[in-house]
């Protein structure tokens, strides 16, 4: 099996070397007057592309060569790279002039000099679009949605409705992504998908993401990117793809922060910022503290598909949390081409889940079964995760090379639990000395992640690259648990004992070690093309210490290929051509096989036998824009077999059902996505657009078959008003989509929002209304297999305001040294808790 799994990578990198033989001969000749000028060309420029507002990397930007005077005809260019990083090789020395522009941005023109050897250009500060005049710079904003070649981006600091709030109203907001009520995300209608802060993992979201997007104010938040078809040097995992969160920085020199607070009707906090910048030396932090609070209520009626049983349950209640987080980093240049950079996050959270339930269950053909009761459960959880990261980064005299060298260890860990009343035959809740029956439980997750990583960045000329790299991961988790009960027997209390065959004590060991190499070559002035490839090995192990049982030491290797084909119609025009293939490994929440009995009717538990999900995903999409705006038109189809889903079992002769996972489907998914941007007039920006998927789910071992389509449709829009006031609106909105076992809610949530700057453009106040035309949407989810239908409603209460007030001191302006990170995309997380929810 090993040998056949490296065949196709021996056949990968032959293709790789045949490719890059004839390269040099695939290059086009270039003008006459370049052409000329070849036999003596010795020279080089080489610089870097900066936003001029934020000092931050313009991705991309197109660089080209003119004559001192006179023809605009371009002499040779090319793209600047993710950095902003460019390179024009084998110049002739003399004068000319270096045009460089982006969409989006303003254009500069600058006269240069190119000597005999390579000749190092003063970065470009490209101004935002209309904010040029002539190569003068004023201040002005970035669009809020940006299409990119590889990617997405949602400009986040950009969106005056999020001030205030959190990731998860950040991510609401984003491109390809949706959040329902109860803060789950699905990226392209899947769950399936890999977070990254600043490039790299949070364990803490690895684990409850829902939970911990809680702890990221929005306004730490710079901008959301959404990868589709990852390359290599990314983890496999993640089949839908990466949203990567990418965080506000420190200053590029000097010293500035920031402190904000908010309070509204869902959530309040406050956070902070400080930091500064010397010649060498950079120091970056931040800090906050706050909460979020409001009323949850739901209902559920099952109908029994053989016996006519009928279970209703309706419950109400409150939920509430805090978190905090805080992050300290630092930067020190060594000198010209070495750096180290050291940084240091804690993120926590702890919250609970309070909640009434009226359960009532009706047997006809077996009416000994029925029940009649009231049980007030408070679930509790709670998460701390905190990282330290190091980075040795080296640079070299040839333009782009780099080489690092980084390492990580990670400490997260969570607690989960409930404690519950249940009263027999009683619409209500009684005094707790009448509970029939109470129930408590308390578990925790330990977990701890080691990494290493070192990445090279090798370039061949002007027109080619070769990326390498490899990393390891020692990840450790776990689950222990315990339950206690107490019983009113005779009018007596028997006192809280520990119920034998509930308790669980399990850990779980996965080693990951991976090797990649990606082979870029601009074949033309026109088609770009990269092949890559990432060899994963897996190790495995799990002890279950309560049963004196283990799952046996195993692994496996995973031979991952991409490739993506770029063709520039023009410098406004392009058609991609992308694929890849990842995994799917499980995660805490899938394994854990401790038994959540908070529903009495409905048991819930993790599979720790699971196995990965692999994914093949194509991407073809077109990109055009324009002064009048730009337009993203992406077909993709994605095909995972071996698919972990979510699977409901029963009922047995008590009316309780089993909820687990399993690799029991195959599923499609072929979908068309359009996002565009436009300025219908001067200060109005509106981007958005919808979204149609086709799905199609087949588990043979359950006998099912569903298909089906889902549409969903994204719109944000503002407009500049005078005195520096701002209005802001967003609107998603979803059709319910086929699931394995039943259907998906339909969802909508829109917001409104005013800012208006002041004190010199250093402090602001915002206010924002979420769904101001209705109270609560309901989220209506059904299942339907052969012994039984359930319908699951859920009704979030999206009303509510929030007002702001962020103050800015020192330096405004954003930028440094972009800090390498850890990247530990490789595990399949779940949004629920483990205690009971």
């Amino acid at each position: 099996m090993k040998r056949a799994t490296l065949r196709p990578l021996g056949a990968l990198l032959v293709a790789a070397l045949l490719l890059a033989r004839p390269a040099t001969a695939q290059i086009p000749a270039a003008a006459p007057a370049a052409t000329t000028a070849t036999a003596t060309a010795t020279g080089s420029l080489s610089g870097t592309v900066l936003d001029s507002l934020k000092r931050e990397p313009v991705p991309y930007a197109t660089v080209v060569l003119l004559p001192a005077r006179g023809d605009d005809k371009p002499i040779t260019g090319v793209a600047a790279d993710e950095a902003g990083q460019f390179s024009l090789t084998k110049l002739q020395p003399g004068a000319f002039r270096l045009r460089v522009s982006y969409v989006g941005y303003g254009t500069q023109t600058r006269s240069v000099s190119v000597s005999a050897g390579p000749t190092a250009v003063p970065a470009f500060q490209l101004p935002v679009a209309g904010t040029a005049l002539g190569e003068a710079v004023v201040i002005g904003t970035k669009p809020v949605v940006e299409v990119r070649p590889d990617r997405l981006v949602y400009n986040a600091d950009q969106d005056v409705t999020n001030a205030g709030g959190t990731a998860a109203d950040v991510l609401r907001k984003a491109p390809l992504l949706a959040v329902d009520g109860e803060g789950n995300v699905k990226m392209r209608g899947s769950s399936n998908f890999k977070v990254l802060v600043n490039n790299k993992p949070s364990p803490t979201l690895a684990s409850n993401l829902a939970e911990a997007l809680k702890g990221i104010p929005a306004e730490q938040i710079k901008s959301v990117e959404i990868i589709t078809t990852p390359p290599a040097k990314y983890d496999g995992e993640g089949t839908a793809g990466i949203i990567n969160i990418v965080l506000k920085k420190g200053v590029e020199q000097g010293l500035n922060g920031r402190v904000g607070l908010t309070a509204g009707s869902r959530n309040s906090g406050v956070n902070s910022s400080l930091n500064f910048k010397t010649k060498k030396l950079g120091f970056t932090s931040s800090g906050g503290t706050g909460g979020w609070y409001g009323p949850n209520q739901s209902e559920l009626t099952r109908t029994g598909q053989l016996d006519g049983s009928t279970l209703r349950q309706r419950g109400t209640g409150n939920y509430g949390g805090q978190w905090y987080y805080g992050s300290l980093g630092l930067d020190y240049d060594l000198s010209d081409k070495q750096s180290l950079s050291l940084a240091a996050s804690v993120n926590g959270y702890a919250g609970h889940n309070y909640n009434t339930m009226l359960n009532e269950y009706a047997a006809p053909a077996a009416p000994q079964t029925n029940q009649l009761f009231t049980r007030a459960t408070n679930s509790v959880f709670s998460g701390l995760n905190s990282e330290l990261t190091g980075t040795y980064t080296k640079t070299y005299a040839l333009p782009r090379k780099e080489w690092s060298v980084l390492g990580q260890y990670a400490n997260n860990g969570g607690t989960f639990g409930y404690d519950f009343d249940q009263y027999q035959n009683s619409y209500t809740n009684l005094e707790t000395s009448r509970a029939n029956y109470r129930e408590r439980s308390r578990g925790r997750t330990p977990g701890s992640e080691v990494t290493f990583q070192t990445d090279l960045v090798q370039p061949f000329g002007e027109k080619q690259t070769l990326e390498t790299g490899l990393k390891s991961i020692w990840r450790r988790t776990g689950s222990v648990a315990s339950v206690d009960g107490d019983s009113l027997v005779r009018g007596q209390r028997t006192g809280f004992a520990q119920l034998s065959g509930r308790s669980t004590d399990f850990s779980y060991a996965q080693d990951v070690q991976a090797g990649y190499a990606t082979y870029t070559n601009k074949l033309s002035k026109k088609l770009t093309l990269s092949l890559g490839s990432r060899l994963e090995r897996t190790a495995l192990s799990a002890t279950f210490r309560t049963t004196n049982s283990d799952i046996p030491a195993r692994s496996y290797l995973s031979l991952l290929p991409n490739g993506n084909a770029q063709y520039a119609f023009s410098d406004n025009n392009s058609l991609r051509l992308a694929y890849s293939k990842r995994i799917t490994r499980p995660y805490i929440d899938y394994l854990n096989p401790f038994v959540d009995r908070s529903d009495p009717k409905n048991l819930v538990y993790g599979n720790p036998a699971l196995d990965p999900e692999l994914t093949d995903s194509y991407e073809l999409a077109f990109n055009t824009n324009g002064k009048a705006g730009s337009l993203n038109i992406a077909a993709s189809m994605r095909r995972t077999g071996n698919a972990i889903e979510s699977i409901r079992l029963g009922p047995d002769a008590d009316g309780i059902t089993r909820q687990t996972y399993a690799n029991v489907a195959a599923n499609a998914y072929y979908q068309l996505n359009f996002y565009g941007s436009a300025k219908p007039a001067k200060g109005w920006d509106i981007s958005g657009g919808p979204d149609i998927q086709y799905i199609v789910r087949r588990s043979p071992a359950l006998g099912i078959e569903r298909r089906g389509f889902t549409a969903s449709l994204n719109l944000n829009t503002s407009y500049k008003l005078p005195k520096k006031f701002t209005l802001q609106g967003f609107l998603v909105g979803s059709l319910p989509s086929p699931d394995l076992q039943g259907r998906g809610s339909a969802n909508l949530y829109y917001q409104l929002g005013a800012k208006k700057t002041f004190l010199k453009d250093k402090a602001d106040v915002v206010l924002n209304l979420a769904a101001p035309f209705n109270n609560y949407w309901l989220y209506r989810n059904t299942i339907e297999t052969p012994t039984f239908r359930e319908t699951n409603l859920n009704y979030a209460y999206q009303r509510c305001f929030r007002f702001a007030f962020n103050y800015r001191f020192g330096q405004a302006q954003q930028g440094g040294k972009q800090r390498k990170s850890v990247s530990n995309d490789d595990v399949k997380s779940g949004g629920s808790k483990q205690g009971g929810q």
